[in-house]
């Protein structure tokens, strides 16, 4: 088999989606013919653990220690620090003082992102372990982008590396990219350095068709789309008695579907027996604007907040919910993003409700597998009539899915891909 060096920062015991995209490669790359050997810092600062993902026996990981600005960011809040290392920030006017501090630092003197430490340490070593263990092919994966740059200055170093550069998330045009507080020449630094990234690798992958197209605008690198997947998993539960409507994953400050929580408290005034079965259950890390304005329509007796869970204890609430809800910010920036937590929703055969963006990359994969309906967030009337429909579905006992084709959306499928690009 050929060894294949795959650098990530995220790796278990961290939890997320992040991780199990390169955990379930690494598990089937062997069976396509290369050793997947992982590098990832000894002693990272992780925001989630979850402590159920487990790594294939036949994976090779190899660490060195990082130093994590995020550890001396909890002198100031220990709070604070991890909420924004998560992900969760929340709206300029709503932030204390030592936020919006911690955010002028992270955007301004940790560029590209935090981890960027990692670099200069990681290349020093990376350099002879590729030429003592004959590694022709390396791969980097971010968030943190950081980790591209490792990729970037081995690239420089021996010309005839394959460097295959996976984004998983889109850079400048992250959503939270804006809210990092930037100065005009620290956003300069980002694009510089994100074009140096994109120009330089032999191969970029994305997870989202949209960005796909705005890497082929911004390079002449070949960029190909191998989106998040399911694990084939048995998942023995039964469904929920209520009309348990689900959202698994951080629900951000910006993700916030105000016009849902309208619409579920209309129902609830109009409809009895609606407020008798109804249950919204929200999986995760939920920012506190966005159960300030569930709350503010009347909903927080109806709210299950279960926190973040294991993957396994995630996988079983999802098969149980009458109704999955998928959930992103209303942005054209946003149109390309797919969570990962969608492929999943797809394995449980439960019917999706997503509300996102204009031309949400989304759209397109729940219309090829009938797993549900993509609406827009002005379309209030119709995603009312919708949750209508599910509703009266539940209540005769036949509320299902019609999902299929979804086999290209597997793990070893989607490893197949990635086999086929290496070679």
């Amino acid at each position: 088999m050929k060894n294949v060096l795959i650098i990530t920062y995220y790796w278990p015991p961290a939890g997320g989606p992040g991780v199990q995209r390169w955990l379930t490669f690494s598990k089937y790359l062997p069976e396509f013919g290369f050793q997947p050997i992982v590098y990832k810092p000894k002693n990272a600062h992780y925001p989630i653990i979850d402590t159920s993902l487990k790594v294939s026996p036949q994976v090779k990981v190899i660490e060195r220690p990082i130093i994590e600005p995020y550890a001396f960011a909890e002198l100031l809040s220990k709070s604070k620090s991890k909420t924004i290392s998560s992900g969760i920030i929340k709206e300029d006017h709503k932030q204390s003082w030592k936020e919006k501090f911690m955010l002028y630092l992270r955007g301004n003197f940790f560029i590209p992102d935090a981890r960027v430490l990692w670099v200069k340490p990681s290349v020093s070593f990376l350099k002879d372990y590729l030429h003592h263990h004959q590694i022709q092919t390396i791969i980097t994966t971010g968030p943190p982008h950081s980790v591209h740059l490792i990729g970037q200055r081995l690239k420089g170093y021996l010309p005839e590396l394959q460097w295959i550069a996976d984004f998983r998330d889109p850079w400048t045009t992250i959503g939270y990219h804006k809210a990092l507080k930037l100065t005009k020449n620290s956003e300069k630094k980002h694009l510089a350095l994100e074009a140096d990234v994109l120009t330089a690798a032999d191969q970029l992958i994305t997870t989202s068709f949209q960005t796909k197209v705005e890497f082929q605008q911004k390079t002449t690198t070949p960029v190909e789309v191998i989106t998040n997947g399911y694990e084939v998993t048995d998942v023995e539960t039964e469904l929920s008695e209520n009309f348990t409507v689900s959202h698994i994953g951080s629900l951000l400050s910006e993700r916030n579907p105000e016009v849902l929580w309208e619409i579920l408290s209309e129902m609830i005034d109009e409809n009895p027996v609606f407020k008798d079965f109804f249950e919204l259950k929200l999986v995760g890390k939920v920012s506190e604007s966005v159960l300030e304005s569930a709350y503010k329509h009347g909903l927080k007796s109806f709210i299950s907040l279960p926190g973040y869970l294991e993957h396994k204890e995630a996988i079983v609430h999802q098969h149980s919910s009458q109704l999955l809800l998928l959930l992103e910010i209303n942005k054209p920036e946003t149109q390309g993003i797919i969570p990962g937590k969608l492929f999943e929703y797809l394995a449980s055969q439960r019917p999706i409700l997503a509300i996102g963006p204009q031309d949400w990359d989304v759209s397109k994969i729940i219309s090829e597998t009938s797993a549900g309906v993509c609406f827009t967030y002005d379309q209030k009337f119709k995603i009312k009539g919708f949750i209508q429909k599910s509703f009266d579905a539940f209540l005769k006992g036949n509320l299902k899915a019609s999902t299929q084709t979804i086999e290209q959306y597997s793990r070893r499928n989607l490893t197949h891909k990635l086999a086929t690009l290496i070679r």
